[in-house]
């Protein structure tokens, strides 16, 4: 099950590239801030398509949920408007490095505190050189 989570988040990545790309240019056309609510907007639509015939929890339970597990909508809007607005400018291969360096770093902070739920993860060296061979890729795609 590992293997097939891998290759899932290798098709995100791929997918996240093509969307940079795409959403760069569509922003060059009809605005950025136009881009992001295009891209919700239709998302929101196939997405309640498809709650609407295979959903099977409870939306209703969001009220009950802790707030701060709330926040990946506006985190989500962050995500995707600074990507609209990074690729016209660097490029979709600069912008997506800078993206994975920003992932990397605060999921190390996450682990390491343990916030959100996270099991704690130490810190460690191996850590470290990771988002420094990260930065020196970001420099070499530069």
């Amino acid at each position: 099950m590992r293997y097939i989570a891998y290759i899932f988040a290798l098709l995100g990545g791929i997918a996240l590239s093509f969307e940079g790309a795409i959403y760069g240019e569509l922003g060059k056309t009809i605005g950025q801030l136009e881009t992001s609510f295009y891209n919700f907007f239709v998302g929101a639509i196939i997405l309640g398509l498809l709650w609407l015939f295979f959903g099977k929890g409870k939306i209703s339970h969001a009220v009950e949920a802790p707030k701060w597990t709330l926040l990946g909508g506006p985190l989500g809007v962050v995500y995707l408007t600074a990507i609209v607005i990074s690729v016209p400018f660097v490029g979709v291969g600069v912008t997506m490095v800078a993206v994975i360096i920003g992932q990397l770093i605060m999921s190390m902070i996450i682990e390491h505190y343990g916030w959100l739920g996270n099991m704690k993860t130490r810190i460690n060296k191996e850590k470290i050189f990771a988002v420094i061979s990260m930065i020196i890729a970001l420099i070499l795609v530069n």
